[in-house]
């Protein structure tokens, strides 16, 4: 691979170049039509880890996204400057900062309500389907999309089918950033036979030939039937979702009492060390926790920051040549490679066991199952020019245009119920879950 054909300013669905704008490169107009997406903006009331809560200070999928492209941005500026030389020459640092920027927000713009537990739900609720027969008339790829439901390929559907140019485009990015959005340029039927993340695949069938485009115009190697190797600033959004995840997910968990702030300072000043903000010493005893926390995560991003950036282009060769295994975070070094380890392990025994967060996804799975019932349900009646019930086109109708026709096939059928389930957030499923149980919303 190489970086004049990585960084393709060229749109999807788009033949033609935008005429350039003063201050406004291609790259910016990703970012902004990312921002303005309808998907993007219910982010802000996802799970991000903890339930949607009256806490302001819990994050959402909205508020992490936005903190992750933060720190994406400033990986791929400090790259930017170490590679300059390499670059197009009409790229600065600031272009490549702004293509892991864009792909950063986006990057959980197709997680559905109720997060990671949303995902399982959908999984198990089709694999139940498949059971009773509900999939049999799906080849077995198209099966694999529904048993191995994935918010990132339900996010690339997003990104380039559904919002704004609907299944003409969809958002039209540039390829640079579609790229780099792609975490998993691979099809389900890769998902569970890699050994790197299970279920963790970026594409369904409906997309493939986009797919395939996409990895063409960029020039990344196919390594298999339906699966390409991933565009290298793949690895730097990664990582600024890995610093800000392990880190935020400690700071919720100090809002939530489920850990004490000596546990978390322990862990941030292993890796600051000496290095401490003057503000930070000046701070008395009547300064609050959480200015204290937010001055040194401050200072610790920053380290992190630095030792993803000098990791990418240590490894570079490899990256280019699509052999990197694992993440940057493995091939980190000494106390930054520590320091997130041991914040992902204190989130898994501390923070994932809350009791609220397990009733939490317990209800996941009784609100997705009651609407999956209903939609699913519905377009099964109707399949192959069957006549559906009073009841199933009530139901469909809830869907307006988006409806799928009863000559559809049936992969075609569930997909389109997928995006309008995967689209709804936490509270808007809930509630509609509950409105079709009969139940009224509580006073």
């Amino acid at each position: 691979m190489d970086w004049q054909t990585l960084l393709n300013r060229e749109r999807l669905g788009k033949p033609h170049h935008s005429p350039e704008e003063l201050g406004r490169s291609p790259f910016h107009k990703d970012h902004d039509r990312i921002i303005f997406s309808g998907a993007f903006r219910r982010l802000g009331r996802k799970t991000q880890v903890h339930p949607v809560t009256s806490n302001d200070h819990i994050h959402t999928r909205l508020t992490h996204s936005l903190e992750v492209s933060c720190v994406g941005r400033s990986l791929g500026m400090r790259v930017g400057e170490t590679l300059r030389s390499a670059l197009p020459e009409w790229c600065d640092p600031a272009d490549l900062g702004m293509v892991v920027q864009s792909a950063c927000l986006a990057h959980d713009i197709g997680n559905p309500p109720f997060g990671h537990s949303g995902e399982d739900a959908i999984r198990n609720w089709f694999q139940q389907a498949a059971d009773r027969g509900w999939l049999d008339d799906m080849s077995e790829a198209e099966r694999r999309d529904f048993l191995s439901f994935e918010g990132n390929a339900q996010g690339f559907r997003v990104l380039t089918q559904l919002e704004y140019h609907q299944f003409d485009g969809g958002t039209r990015l540039t390829h640079a950033t579609l790229g780099t959005f792609l975490k998993y340029p691979w099809t389900a039927r890769h998902a569970d036979s890699l050994g790197y993340k299970k279920h963790k695949f970026g594409c369904y069938q409906s997309e493939l030939p986009l797919l395939q485009g996409i990895a063409q115009k960029l020039g990344l190697p196919q390594l298999e039937d339906e699966r390409w190797a991933r565009h290298p600033l793949v690895y730097l959004m990664e990582a600024a979702d890995d610093i800000c995840y392990a880190l935020i997910d400690l700071e919720d968990g100090l809002e939530m009492d489920l850990l004490a702030y000596h546990e978390v300072e322990a862990l941030l000043l292993g890796l600051v060390g000496d290095d401490l903000p003057q503000t930070y010493r000046q701070l008395g005893p009547k300064d609050s926790e959480r200015r204290k926390l937010a001055i040194l995560r401050g200072k610790a991003i920053e380290h992190l920051t630095n030792a993803a950036a000098r990791t990418f282009v240590e490894q570079q060769d490899a990256l280019l040549e699509g052999t990197l295994s694992g993440d940057l975070v493995e091939h980190m070094h000494g106390p930054a490679k520590r320091c997130v380890l041991d914040a992902k392990n204190m989130a898994r025994q501390k923070i994932f066991q809350d009791k609220r967060k397990t009733l939490h996804e317990i209800g996941a799975y009784t609100t997705l199952e009651i609407l999956l019932n209903a939609f699913c349900g519905a377009a099964l009646e109707q399949h192959k020019g069957r006549t559906p019930s009073f009841k199933s086109r009530r139901i469909l109708d809830l869907l307006g245009n988006n409806a799928p026709a009863p000559h559809w096939p049936l992969h075609r059928s569930f997909m389109r119920i997928i995006d309008f389930i995967a689209g709804m957030t936490d509270s808007y499923a809930t509630e509609m879950a509950r409105e079709m149980t009969g139940r009224s919303s509580p006073v």
